[in-house]
């Protein structure tokens, strides 16, 4: 062979392969290192390059099989011509022919790892879609044509897996997880906003927080009480922030039903009487406690209901939650109530604070980015007796999660205020 072709064209040839090796290589690595969440969404939008790179994906075996052939022929084949430049020079150079093959082999080898396997696979794993989409432009006709001998090739391989116990598993795209799901938010990184981020992010835990974590708590609960005189309702009426009260008897564990202020509009000149009140209320609507946001607010959408009460196990009334208090899980405040955790929380210095005991830990976390516990307990109060195992007295002092406290006042059996200060972590970075 090397008297009938020149020296030259060996030497280009020789070129070729190598470059058709780096193709192979690269465009292998490219193709495996596709995002196959994106590849979909260019295929669905039209590429032409992401359908057949997204078709060819769809048989994995098939197309390694057909660039591990094109890459072992193009391998060989450049290994043998090595051989035959390096005796044709080594004979003219008069170097012994083992020798000159011994050298090209050493030259050749280190080659092919820089230039065939290195570099171009380095260059398709930072960015496998510029190389991957073109690629498969190639790979798609090429893989109908040798499509016999591949089919061979996989038959063979796959045999050969199945005595070691290997099957062929599915390749469709696998349920990504809430975790997995969470990460892709964070590394989307500049591409969506820190706000809407955020909005993701709380939409993916609404299963991990329940109705108990965002509800008002028994004692806070604003209503009616028929039991009350007309000018004590009336009072509750005006007076009122929401649009929506719970009426019961006697106490809130009694509620008959829910009242909407608004159907008050066409009687605003009409006097507010208990009868009336009886015919305007909408069927209470009960959510047991532990309920994940998740489920309340499809139930929210099915039954087009926007409260409900929250019972436990013996049907006592536990809070209320509203639609208003699971979208502002997801969006974060956007209310104007007064009543917010502003009011719970009043500072003392730069790092001291005085809490109120019944705050929601969730909302004290939130409003102040801190990370008390939620696991447990959903107020200040109940974290502390849950820590302690005791009610306090007063000017007893705790640690929790890092944070100091000191307890400040007691009343009715329950922690009413405590000074909170910053984590020593907290500290030296704001040092």
């Amino acid at each position: 062979m090397g008297d009938d072709i020149s020296l030259a064209a060996q030497i280009g040839l020789l070129v070729v392969l190598l470059l058709l090796s780096a193709f192979f290589s690269g465009s292998e690595t490219a193709l495996m290192s596709l995002n196959r969440y994106q590849l979909r969404h260019k295929a669905r939008e039209g590429h032409r390059g992401a359908q057949l790179a997204e078709k060819l994906l769809q048989r994995p075996d098939r197309l390694i099989g057909l660039i591990l052939l094109g890459n072992n022929l193009v391998n060989f084949a450049a290994a043998a011509l090595v051989t035959l430049i390096s005796v044709d020079i080594g004979l003219t150079y008069g170097i012994g022919e083992k020798a000159a093959a011994a050298l090209g082999t050493v030259v050749f080898t280190f080659t092919v790892l820089i230039f065939s396997e290195t570099a171009p696979k380095t260059l398709a794993a930072l960015h496998p879609q510029r190389v991957a989409l073109p690629a498969s432009r190639i790979y798609y006709p090429l893989s109908i044509i040798a499509r016999p001998l591949v089919w061979l090739i996989n038959m063979l391989a796959n045999g050969v897996l199945r005595l070691f116990g290997v099957r062929d598993t599915d390749n469709e795209l696998q349920s990504l997880t809430r975790e997995e799901l969470r990460t892709l938010v964070h590394e989307a990184g500049g591409r969506i906003s820190s706000r809407y981020q955020q909005m993701l992010l709380s939409i993916l835990d609404l299963e991990q927080v329940s109705v108990d974590d965002v509800m008002v708590p028994h004692n806070e609960i604003v209503g009616i009480d028929l039991e009350d005189d007309e000018a004590t309702i009336s009072a509750v009426i005006s007076q009122s922030e929401h649009t929506r009260l719970p009426v019961y008897q006697d106490n809130i564990d009694q509620v008959i039903g829910v009242l909407h202020l608004r159907k008050l509009a066409n009687r605003a000149n009409e006097p507010i009487n208990k009868r009336s009140l009886r015919s305007l209320l909408d069927e209470p609507y009960f959510v047991p406690e532990g309920t994940p946001l998740s489920t309340q607010l499809v139930q929210f959408q099915r039954r087009r209901l926007r409260i409900a009460m929250v019972v436990d196990e013996y049907g006592d009334i536990q809070g209320i939650v509203t639609l208003e208090d699971i979208l502002e899980e997801i969006v974060g405040e956007f209310t104007t109530d007064s009543s917010g955790v502003d009011e719970d929380i009043v500072a003392e210095g730069d790092d001291r604070f005085i809490v109120d005991g019944s705050a929601n830990l969730r909302e004290i976390n939130r409003a102040m980015a801190w990370e008390l516990p939620t696991e447990g307990p959903k107020t200040l109060n109940g974290l502390i007796v849950e820590t302690l195992e005791t009610i306090p007295e007063p000017n007893t002092c705790l640690k929790i999660a890092g944070y100091p406290i000191e307890i400040l006042t007691i009343g009715d059996n329950r922690i009413e205020s405590v000074r909170v200060g910053k984590r020593e972590t907290d500290r030296s970075d704001d040092d």
